[in-house]
């Protein structure tokens, strides 16, 4: 087993939660805070947009089942690398697309893959997402953890990470836990 560290920042870390948590080789997945500049932000800080901390999730997973570069691919696919600092009605720094890397090799393949997708032309507008050394990671409020499991009849739930994880799971199929299928 070789466990590796990535922490990335997608939008809204309830949905971006909800898919990663659902792939082979994820052995844990904690929502939180990184880059910011603040000392222990709450989440009531982080949403006012001033803190300069972006919602993330931080994995650790299993590179002997799941490569660094399956990953991102995951990342790239399930939110949209090309609006700053917005992921659909999520508006603010706090939804960046980023990538926090752990060492200098996750920068250089982050930054391959994104070279790549822009010559493929894979988007219809620039690539936006910021890949920057990984800081202080501060977990999010513990209501925040599995948050789409432990509130399914939630309205946002419904409308919006439901959605995300069908379209994900007909893209994916074959990276999804067995046992979720």
């Amino acid at each position: 087993m070789k466990i590796e560290k990535i922490t990335l920042g997608n939008g809204c870390f309830w949905c971006t939660e909800a898919i990663f948590e659902t792939l082979k080789g994820i052995k844990s997945l904690t929502s939180g805070y990184m880059g910011g500049h603040t000392k222990n932000p709450t989440y009531k800080e982080v949403c006012q947009g001033d803190t300069g901390y972006a919602e993330v999730i931080q994995l650790e997973y299993d590179a002997d089942i799941l490569s660094f570069d399956e990953l991102l691919l995951v990342f790239f696919k399930t939110h949209n690398p090309t609006t700053l600092n917005r992921q659909g009605n999520d508006v603010g720094t706090q939804y960046r697309s980023a990538i926090f890397y752990h060492n200098d090799q996750q920068k250089q393949h982050a930054l391959d893959l994104i070279k790549r997708l822009t010559d493929e032309k894979v988007f219809d507008q620039p690539i936006v997402t910021e890949v920057t050394p990984a800081s202080e990671f501060y977990k999010a409020e513990d209501y925040h953890q599995n948050y789409f499991t432990n509130n399914p009849g939630n309205p946002y739930c419904a409308a919006v990470i439901q959605p995300k994880l069908y379209k994900f799971a007909k893209e994916f199929t074959e990276k999804i836990k067995p046992e979720l299928l």
